[in-house]
């Protein structure tokens, strides 16, 4: 028998980044073609870098150094990505129009809010604290300290849920890309989908990872938290 869906109000809302709460793709341009070029390596357009996105910055290099290019040359181009994230001021990293707002609505209404990305935890840790510092209470990224395997695998989900004192029953995860839905679906929470991320909203149906609801506008998710 399957699993009765949650339903609202939740008082539980974690985030992916990339797509979801922040426009970084133009940066990731960046970084990605600085690092084929120093091994003089093709540089790729901005809407393949797209494609790209959203299964961990490993597979984004991977994806992006020409077919049939040595391991060793991928593993090093992947290395010195994330040497000059490191110093990288991504600048052009923004968040999407009305998520600051929503975020801090769904904070004056008492709800839990968290991060759960892709992306290397080291690169989570410094693109939230430099364009949300301080919007959300626990901010994970694939690997860190605990090791959290990459999504559709629920274990960072369901770790970050426990770490906000809540329940997959009370919550709501937010992304961009089938791959979010799916693990919502693995963890048990509200899977909600965005429009204006990196994938087209018909990614969703065509992979089978249809979203509980979808929203083109970030205030449409206030539906889903408690009135105050």
């Amino acid at each position: 028998m399957a699993a009765e869906k949650p339903t609202p109000p939740f008082d539980t809302f974690v985030f992916d980044v990339d797509g979801t709460l922040l426009d970084t793709l133009d940066d990731l341009v960046v970084l990605t073609n600085d690092a084929l070029a120093e091994f003089n390596l093709p540089p790729r357009a901005r809407e393949e870098i797209n494609s790209y996105v959203g299964n961990g910055v490993k597979a984004l290099m991977y994806q992006a150094v020409p077919e049939g290019t040595p391991q060793a040359v991928a593993e090093a181009c992947l290395a010195r990505w994330k040497e000059n994230y490191g110093t990288y001021p991504n600048n052009l990293t923004k968040p999407y129009p009305g998520i600051p707002a929503l975020l801090a609505e769904l904070r004056r209404r008492g709800c839990k809010l968290g991060v759960l990305s892709n992306k290397f935890d080291g690169g989570v840790q410094f693109i939230m604290n430099k364009c949300l510092p301080d919007a959300v209470d626990v901010q994970h990224g694939e690997g860190g300290p605990q090791n959290f395997p990459r999504k559709p695998d629920p274990t960072g989900l369901l770790a970050t849920i426990e770490e906000l004192g809540s329940t997959p029953a009370r919550t709501v995860y937010i992304g961009d890309s089938p791959g979010d839905i799916h693990v919502a679906r693995n963890a048990g929470c509200y899977a909600v989908g965005v429009d204006w991320g990196y994938h087209d909203p018909a990614d969703f149906a065509a992979e089978g990872w249809e979203p509980d609801l979808l929203v083109s506008d970030p205030k449409q998710i206030l539906v889903l938290a408690p009135e105050v």
